[in-house]
């Protein structure tokens, strides 16, 4: 619960307040400086991962975006979610895992305090972004298979 209260008291610093609500018909929803999350998401990393999206429509949101029939709105829910993605699997901390021998998505999940749904949106979405792989310094991150190639200078 501790990684989900650290973004309650985020929220309570951006002047946004947050409400777990019976009854929705969604995960979670961002309007008006107000979040509301679906109290009866399964777990408490679920509702940290929906609580993170939704703080991401207070950052990259404009206006009433509930039609996603239109593309405007499809582009700005995913603005957020990327906003979420990043902010919960930067590419630092996959590299992270790495380092500590985390080799399957169980795993990577459980260390990222993510749910594994989670991480396989944000692993399609950075494959969209960047194509199979990323290099960063002297890592190359692959999204299919999952996986990071250290390499080293020969001296």
């Amino acid at each position: 619960m501790y990684l989900y209260d650290e973004l309650l008291k985020e929220c309570d610093n951006l002047d946004i307040e947050v409400y777990e609500k019976n009854g929705m018909k969604s995960k979670g929803l961002y309007a008006d400086n107000v979040i509301w999350i679906n109290k009866l998401l399964p777990s408490i990393i679920e509702k940290y991962c929906i609580l993170t999206e939704e703080i991401g429509h207070h950052h990259t949101t404009a206006g009433d975006i509930l039609d996603l029939s239109s593309i405007e709105n499809r582009k700005q829910e995913l603005r957020a979610r990327a906003w979420a993605y990043e902010r919960l699997i930067p590419f630092s901390k996959i590299i992270q895992a790495h380092k500590l021998h985390i080799v399957n998505r169980y795993e990577l999940a459980d260390f990222l305090n993510v749910t594994e749904d989670f991480l396989d949106a944000a692993l399609e979405w950075y494959k969209s972004k960047y194509g199979l792989y990323v290099s960063i310094d002297n890592f190359t991150v692959c999204f299919e298979p999952l996986g990071v190639i250290e390499m080293f200078d020969w001296l």
